[in-house]
């Protein structure tokens, strides 16, 4: 073979296999309906009939909401360390993990999306209770 043969081979390989995803796309049903996509694909101004492209956004969107809720996560339980640590004193009945809107906006921040919330959202598990309550 000489040079210029092996450049094409190498582009037929990527062509045959990105062919083969593209098929196998449509045989998967990603957990963000293709309806959804398309909707919001439309209201950016971009109209595709080609189910797999939709089906590919779908998954890199899914794959996204996965990393970010997975980061968010993490900032939730190094928070809810820091506040074990700073009482140490009081044993804690509730051990459930609350994910905050700073969790996810520290997330999404390094994602590179600005968040921006109303401010009546709950900051706190305890906002809109009974202080007395708050105790037990």
């Amino acid at each position: 073979m000489n040079q210029g043969q092996q450049p094409n081979d190498g582009r037929l390989d990527h062509d045959s296999a990105l062919s083969e995803f593209l098929a196998c796309l449509m045989d998967y049903n990603p957990t963000i309906l293709d309806e959804l996509v398309g909707h919001y694909l439309a209201r950016s101004g971009f109209h595709c009939p080609d189910v797999p492209l939709i089906r590919l956004v779908a998954i890199a969107t899914q794959k996204f909401v996965a990393e970010v809720a997975t980061d968010a996560l993490q900032h939730c339980k190094a928070r809810q360390l820091s506040i074990v640590k700073d009482k140490r004193d009081k044993q804690q009945k509730d051990q459930r993990l609350i994910l905050t809107m700073e969790d996810l906006s520290k997330v999404l921040r390094e994602y590179g999306v600005n968040l921006k919330h109303q401010q009546y959202f709950a900051e706190s598990p305890w906002t809109g209770m009974d202080p007395a309550t708050k105790d037990e």
